[in-house]
């Protein structure tokens, strides 16, 4: 029997399909997303914008940022016009849980493609849910409105501000896709099938939903919470590594040095100014962290991720703790719609075999 090589087991370092999306440097600390490093990307283009570059690369037809911006703003009064048959379905679930039931609720709307009333629901039903559970009646979308600005206008009953819907259309920008991760893979496998992208969506969000994949940002706020103080910084980091824990927003399965990402979200944070009350704090914590990181495991330190930053960010941006898995679904979404387009253009089931270790018969 062929062994595979070390490391090969839960496919590490394997091509699973090719593509022109978006490539991931773990060694270099890159991320390319179509044709783009991600820092570039979010000083140059919107979140419209990148999607009409993805679904362009992932269909091989081309479609402009206007004709997305007009679409994606139709699909969320679509998507609103379905909430009174999508939220029964959620009676009774969390935030995180109910998304993924009324995502599974989706179907063809007419006049839309299925990528463009995907990724058009997604942040009406995250608004509709975060209200609902407040006891306060879902908000209308605003077609004219950019979907970062309408997806915090939903949200938070109230027009945000242009700093607010740029920092968050940049950490859009930022996630909007990221190499063959879990949930992308997963999108790909199931549109390999040839089933539509309602399930090849739906699947994505629940391998999203695992706390080894997009479940982090909300921990980052629960050990900010926790340490309380600067005077508790150096104290309450050292007894955690010492008990062997994990600290929250620091390392990567890919990532051999920092994540292109955090710095894209912390500049985004600081434009913000004001608004961020505590991010001196959390960068104080962000410095020792890497320290005492870097004096635990000196060959080799794990450095701050995207977690980190996504938790101050969307915190900052008012957005309650129980949505930051739906919005990062929201943003994930336009990668994971054009993955499953590569995937069925290309044709062929992904079908990966498995080592078998049981019981042979005699």
């Amino acid at each position: 029997m062929n062994l595979p090589a070390k490391g090969q087991i839960g496919l590490d370092g394997i091509p699973a399909a090719e593509t022109a999306l978006s490539h991931v440097d773990g060694e270099k600390g890159e991320l390319i997303i179509a044709g783009e490093r991600v820092a570039d990307l979010v000083a140059k283009t919107s979140f419209e914008g990148l999607t009409a570059q993805l679904w362009s690369k992932g269909s091989a037809k081309p479609i402009g940022e206007a004709e997305v911006r007009a679409s994606l703003g139709e699909a969320r009064r679509h998507a609103f016009a379905r909430l009174p048959r999508l939220l029964p379905a959620t009676e009774g679930l969390s935030v995180v849980d109910g998304f993924r039931a009324a995502v599974a609720g989706l179907h063809a709307e007419p006049g839309l493609s299925h990528d463009t009333t995907i990724v058009g629901a997604m942040p009406v039903i995250v608004g509709a849910l975060v209200r609902c559970a407040k006891d306060q009646a879902p908000i209308a979308p605003d077609p004219t409105l950019s979907h970062a600005a309408d997806t915090l206008r939903m949200l938070r009953g109230s027009d945000p501000s242009a700093e607010e819907a740029r920092a968050l259309d940049a950490y859009f920008v930022t996630v909007s896709d990221h190499g063959m991760n879990a949930s992308t893979f997963t999108s790909r496998v199931v549109a390999s099938t040839q089933a539509d992208l309602f399930c090849a969506v739906t699947a994505a969000y629940c391998a999203l939903t695992g706390p080894l994949h997009g479940g982090a940002p909300e921990p980052v706020l629960e050990m900010l919470d926790a340490i309380g103080t600067r005077e508790r910084i150096h104290p309450w980091i050292d007894s955690a590594l010492a008990r062997g824990e994990r600290l929250m927003g620091f390392g990567h399965r890919v990532y051999r040095v920092r994540d292109p990402r955090a710095d894209v979200l912390k500049a985004a944070i600081e434009r913000l100014g004001s608004n961020i009350t505590d991010l001196g704090f959390a960068a104080e914590v962000e410095a020792y962290a890497r320290e005492a990181l870097r004096k635990k495991n000196p060959e080799r330190a794990l450095d701050t991720n995207v977690e980190f930053f996504t938790a101050i960010l969307l915190d900052a941006l008012k957005i309650p703790r129980q949505a930051f898995t739906p919005i990062f679904a929201t943003a994930r979404s336009a990668g994971w719609t054009a993955h499953a387009r590569e995937q069925q253009r290309l044709g062929r089931l992904l079908r990966p075999s498995s080592l078998y270790v049981g019981a042979l018969p005699a």
